[in-house]
C-alpha cells in the first residue's frame, strides 16, 4: 500500500497531475482500494464512539465527519464513474463538503454505521473501478467549475483523496 500511496501523492501533488494519472491501471487501482479498505477497517472499528466524535482536524472535524465526507465522496464518484461510462462526456455539479456534512448531521450518526457504510461502499467501488473499460477512461469530465479531467484521472484521484483523509485521521 505504501508504494501506491507515494505514487498517488506524487501524481496529485504535481502540476501535470491529470497527465500523470494516465499511467494508472484500473485493475491495480481496484486492488489497491480493496487493500486500503481491508487495512483501515479494523482500525476504524477499534475507535470508540466518544473518540469518533472528538475533533481531530483543524477547523474542528471529527473522525465521524471525515468518514461522512468520504461516504459522500464514494457516492459522488460512484455516479461519476457510471455516468461517464454511459456518455461521451460528463458534466457534474461540484461538491460543497462542509454543507453536505452539516445537513446530513454526520456527527449524530452511530460510528459503527458510518464505518460499515464506508467500507461496504468502497468495496463496491473497487468492483466498479475494475469494470471501467479502457475505451471509456479518456471520457472528458467537467465537475463544477474545475478544469476538465478524464475518467481515468477521477478514478485515480478518488483513491488519492481517500488516502489523504485516512492519513489525516492517522490511518494511512
Amino acid at each position: 500500500m505504501a508504494i501506491y500511496r507515494e505514487k498517488a501523492a506524487r501524481m496529485t501533488d504535481s502540476p501535470g497531475a491529470p497527465d500523470m494519472m494516465g499511467m494508472i491501471d484500473m485493475m491495480e487501482l481496484s486492488r489497491e482500494l480493496s487493500r486500503t479498505i481491508d487495512a483501515a477497517e479494523p482500525s476504524l472499528r477499534a475507535v470508540s464512539e466518544s473518540e469518533s466524535e472528538t475533533p481531530v482536524l483543524a477547523g474542528g472535524w471529527s473522525r465521524k465527519q471525515v468518514i461522512g465526507h468520504l461516504i459522500d465522496s464514494a457516492s459522488n464518484n460512484h455516479q461519476r464513474f457510471v455516468r461517464a461510462m454511459l456518455a461521451d462526456s460528463l458534466e457534474f455539479p461540484g461538491y460543497e463538503q462542509a454543507g453536505n456534512v452539516r445537513v446530513q448531521v454526520v456527527q449524530q450518526a452511530e460510528w459503527p454505521l458510518l464505518v460499515s457504510l464506508w467500507a461496504a461502499y468502497n468495496r463496491y467501488l473497487a468492483h466498479v473501478i475494475a469494470q471501467l473499460p479502457e475505451d471509456k477512461l479518456e471520457t472528458v469530465c467537467r465537475i463544477g467549475n474545475r478544469e476538465p479531467v478524464t475518467l481515468r484521472f477521477i478514478a485515480g484521484d478518488y483513491l488519492a483523496h481517500l488516502l489523504h483523509h485516512l492519513r489525516q485521521i492517522g490511518l494511512a
